[in-house]
C-alpha cells in the first residue's frame, strides 16, 4: 500500500515512524514534511489545505490511504473533498468531515454537543459583537479567573485565562468587536474557570466503536514552573500517574460513551481520532475541549507506546471494523522535551544549524520545525524537536532525554528542564 500522510510536525514524524513499521506499506509520503520525514519517507512539497494539490499526488502516486495530522485540513473539508469526487471516494480518509470537525472548528458548537449529551464541562454561555453587554453582566456573575474562547481555531491562541474582571471586560471588547483573534473570535465563548489538573485522553473511533488510546500530559507554558506564555507545547509524560483505572473508567463511562454515542445520535458519521481535554477536578473528569486530531507533542509519547500495527488499526476505522482489531499498549513510560528556538513563542529567527542528531543513542527524535538545506539540517519554526524517551518510571525516560538534548545543539536553543515536575513525587 501507499500512504500519504497529511502534515510537517512532530506529530505526523511520530504517524509516520509507526506506520512504517507495517510490513505492508510500499510507499509512504508526507505533504509537505520536514527533514526527519525525509529521511525514512517520501517528502511532497504542497500545502494540506491545497486539496486540488492533494489530489494530484494521491492519484499521481497511487496512493491508497490518506492521514491527516492537523485540523486545518479536516474543518475545511477534506475528507468530504475526497467523497465528493469521483476519483477519490473509494480512498479512505483517517480524519473526521468537516460536521464531526466542527467538534473542534467551534468551540460555541462543542458546549452545545456537550450540553444536549450530558457530557460533564463547565457552565458556560456564548456572545457576539451585538450581546457584548449581555457579555459583561455574565462575567459578573463569574468568579475569577475568568475564561475566555475564541469559537473558531486560532492556532491554539484563543484562549484566555485572566483574574481581573476589569481586564477580562476589555479583552472580550478587544475579541467581540476589534477581531483580536480575526474571524476566530466573532464569537466568544466565556465559561466558569475548573480547578484542578489537566491532561488528555485519545480515542480512535469508526463511527461505531473505539479504542481509548494511552493517556497523556503536556506542558504548554514556556517557563519552567508552568510559567510565561502558552505554547504548542514543551513536552508530554505518558501515561499519567493520576489516571489510575478508576479515573479513566469515569472517564470511558462519563465521556467517552457519550461522546461516541452522541456523533451517531446527531447523524454524524465520525471516522478518525477525537482527543479529549480533560480537567480532573477532586477525581472526576471535566471536559475542556475537543479537537479532532492527535495533540503534538501528545503524539510523540502516544504513538510510541502502542504496541499493534497502526496501519492494521487505520483499516479498521476505514471498514467499521475497529472493534475486531488487536490493540496493546506497553507499560513503559514515555516522555518527550521540546526543543524550541530562542525567543519563541514571540518571534524568533529560522535556518539555523542544526548538530548533534547523529549522536543521540536510545531516544526517538521527533522533528517538528525542520528543513533540509543541502546536507545540512536547519531549524524552520518555533518548535523545532522532540526527543522521546522510554523508562519503568517518568524519571528514568526523562533522564534519557536530556541526556541525548545534551548532544544536540543550535542557536539560541531553549527547552524546560521540569517537564513531568508535578508528577513526580
Amino acid at each position: 500500500m501507499n500512504i500519504l500522510v497529511l502534515g510537517s510536525g512532530g506529530r505526523e514524524h511520530a504517524f509516520t515512524y509507526k506506520l512504517l513499521e507495517s510490513k505492508r506499506i510500499n510507499k509512504l509520503f508526507v505533504a509537505p514534511g520536514n527533514a526527519g520525514t525525509d529521511e525514512i519517507a517520501i517528502n511532497v512539497a504542497i500545502n494540506p489545505t491545497d486539496f486540488n494539490a492533494v489530489k494530484k499526488v494521491v492519484l499521481e502516486q497511487n496512493i491508497s490511504m490518506v492521514v491527516v495530522g492537523p485540523e486545518a485540513p479536516l474543518v475545511e473539508g477534506v475528507h468530504d473533498f475526497f467523497l465528493a469526487d469521483n476519483e477519490l471516494k473509494s480512498i479512505p480518509v483517517i480524519g473526521p468531515k468537516k460536521d464531526g470537525a466542527l467538534l473542534e472548528g467551534s468551540k460555541d458548537f462543542s458546549k452545545q454537543f456537550m450540553e444536549k449529551h450530558n457530557i460533564p464541562t463547565a457552565k458556560y454561555q456564548s456572545f457576539t459583537s451585538e450581546t457584548l453587554d449581555e457579555g459583561y453582566t455574565f462575567l459578573e456573575t463569574l468568579n475569577p479567573p475568568f475564561v475566555l474562547k475564541a469559537d473558531g481555531l486560532a492556532a491554539g491562541k484563543g484562549v484566555l485565562i485572566l483574574d481581573d474582571l476589569a481586564e477580562a471586560k476589555a479583552e472580550l471588547k478587544e475579541m467581540l468587536t476589534n477581531q483580536k483573534f480575526g474571524a476566530a473570535s466573532a464569537t466568544v465563548v466565556i465559561e466558569e474557570f475548573l480547578n484542578g489538573i489537566e491532561l488528555s485522553v485519545f480515542v480512535l473511533t469508526d463511527g461505531k466503536s473505539y479504542k481509548v488510546l494511552p493517556s497523556a500530559k503536556d506542558y504548554k507554558r514556556i517557563g519552567e514552573g508552568d510559567t510565561g506564555l502558552n505554547t504548542g507545547g514543551m513536552g508530554a509524560i505518558s501515561p499519567v500517574p493520576f489516571a489510575n483505572e478508576d479515573f479513566l473508567s469515569k472517564v470511558e463511562e462519563r465521556i467517552i460513551k457519550p461522546t461516541v454515542n452522541g456523533l451517531q445520535k446527531d447523524g454524524i458519521d465520525y471516522r478518525g481520532f477525537i482527543f479529549i481535554g480533560l480537567m480532573n477536578v477532586a477525581g472526576d473528569p471535566f471536559v475542556i475541549e475537543y479537537n479532532v486530531r492527535m495533540g503534538d507533542p501528545e503524539t510523540e509519547v502516544v504513538l510510541p507506546r502502542i504496541e499493534s500495527d497502526l496501519l492494521e488499526l487505520f483499516e479498521g476505522v476505514a471498514t467499521q471494523t475497529l472493534k475486531e482489531k488487536s490493540f496493546k499498549v506497553t507499560d513503559k513510560t514515555a516522555t518527550t522535551v521540546m526543543l524550541v528556538s530562542g525567543g519563541y513563542p514571540e518571534g524568533y529567527e529560522k535556518g539555523k544549524e542544526i548538530s548533534g542528531l547523529e549522536k543521540v543513542e536510545g531516544s526517538l527524535v521527533f522533528h517538528a520545525g525542520t528543513k533540509k538545506e543541502g546536507d545540512k539540517v536547519v531549524t524552520s519554526g518555533g518548535r523545532v524537536i522532540a526527543v522521546t524517551s522510554f523508562g519503568d518510571t517518568i524519571e528514568e525516560a526523562l533522564k534519557i532525554s536530556y541526556k541525548n538534548i545534551d548532544k544536540l545543539s543550535f542557536d539560541k536553543i531553549n527547552y524546560r528542564k521540569d517537564i513531568g515536575f508535578d508528577l513526580v513525587k
